[in-house]
């Protein structure tokens, strides 16, 4: 998904890595809490973005074959059936 994620999404993301990065190198665990916090945020941002981007692609998609299904003419007709045992 890396190319549907904005630049600066992305950057925030890269970035908060590395300050986990670093805190896991120093065993600073206040440092890694902190820094995960940051991580989780950046990825949330993202996650959004992504999923708007499918709905969006998923809408379109909806609209266009709806579009295209409403001119079909075909006589469709509800009929009752007997089921055999």
């Amino acid at each position: 998904y890396g190319e549907k994620i904005p630049v600066e999404k992305k950057e925030a993301i890269e970035k908060a890595v590395a300050e986990l990065k670093k805190a896991h190198e120093a065993k600073d665990i206040a440092g890694i809490d902190t820094h995960m916090e940051a991580l989780n945020a950046a990825w949330a941002a993202a996650s959004e973005d992504i999923y708007k981007e499918t709905q969006n692609a998923s809408n379109n998609a909806a609209n266009s074959s709806t579009e295209g299904s409403s001119t079909n003419t075909e006589n469709v007709q509800d009929v009752d059936f007997e089921e055999v045992k």
